[in-house]
């Protein structure tokens, strides 16, 4: 029986939660990509608080569908807002996508913005 791509990708999820854990000084940047939009949060994982988040609704509500340079866009926002809250370093929690075109997008976004992964 063949796994299906959702359970696929939630193993994969915890597996790269075993191993990465976020604290106040270097949160874990969660990404989350659905079929209409992207999201992206900062979080304390000792706390449990999220610290910053970002998505390409909060950019542009009226929009049905985000492409790349959406991506992009939503990872300077977030690291904008990291900024104020004085954070400089992050973990890239990928939730098990693979990195690549809008996850990608999302982290060069970021990095662009002054995050240091």
């Amino acid at each position: 029986m063949a796994i299906k791509k959702y359970n696929r990708r939630l193993r994969i999820r915890r597996g790269i939660r075993k191993k990465i854990s976020g604290t106040a000084e270097r949160p874990r940047l969660s990404v989350y990509k659905s079929n209409t939009s992207i999201y992206a949060q900062l979080i304390d994982d000792i706390n449990g608080n999220t610290l910053a988040f970002a998505s390409s609704k909060e950019l542009n509500p009226s929009k049905k569908n985000f492409n790349v340079e959406d991506a992009s866009t939503v990872g300077k926002k977030l690291a904008e807002k990291a900024k104020s809250n004085g954070i400089e370093t992050i973990v890239f929690d990928r939730s098990g996508y693979r990195y690549h075109g809008r996850i990608k997008s999302l982290a060069d976004g970021a990095r662009e913005g002054g995050l240091k992964f």
